[in-house]
């Protein structure tokens, strides 16, 4: 995680219209934003950076948001609390106990840009509680 300067986010999402969205709006508000298009490679940028959020679809190709999940909890834990999910599926009975099983922060879609920014922030603030 990076200090008090400048926050890096990391945002996977298979939709280009939403990570483009995404990205548009986190930079708008002074982020360093990342995309990747599914887990396999948001894993790669994870081995070259330090992030302090991940916004991840749980439904993706190549590797889901919960298998991704599972690699940030096991090799960046400190980065685990930095999570945000993103999900067309609440209703979804699998995904809605995959949620509460992890207590991490979702944003259903379609979201709104003060939707965005303002779980991003608050959740940028409870990790940096966390982990002092």
């Amino acid at each position: 995680m990076s200090g008090g300067g400048t926050k890096s986010i990391l945002v996977v999402e298979d939709e280009p219209k939403i990570g483009e969205v995404c990205y548009r709006v986190l930079t708008g508000e002074g982020f360093v934003v990342d995309v990747a298009v599914n887990g396999s490679l948001a894993q790669e940028l994870l081995t070259q950076k330090d992030y302090d959020l991940c916004l991840i679809d749980i439904r993706m190709p190549v590797m889901n948001g919960k298998e991704l999940f599972q690699v940030i909890a096991d090799r960046y834990p400190r980065l685990a609390g930095g999570v945000i999910f993103s999900t067309g599926d609440v209703i979804d009975g699998y995904i809605q106990r995959f949620l509460e099983l992890t207590g991490r922060p979702h944003l259903s879609k379609p979201f709104t840009p003060h939707e965005l920014i303002t779980i991003v922030k608050e959740t940028l603030k409870q990790a940096e509680e966390e982990n002092g």
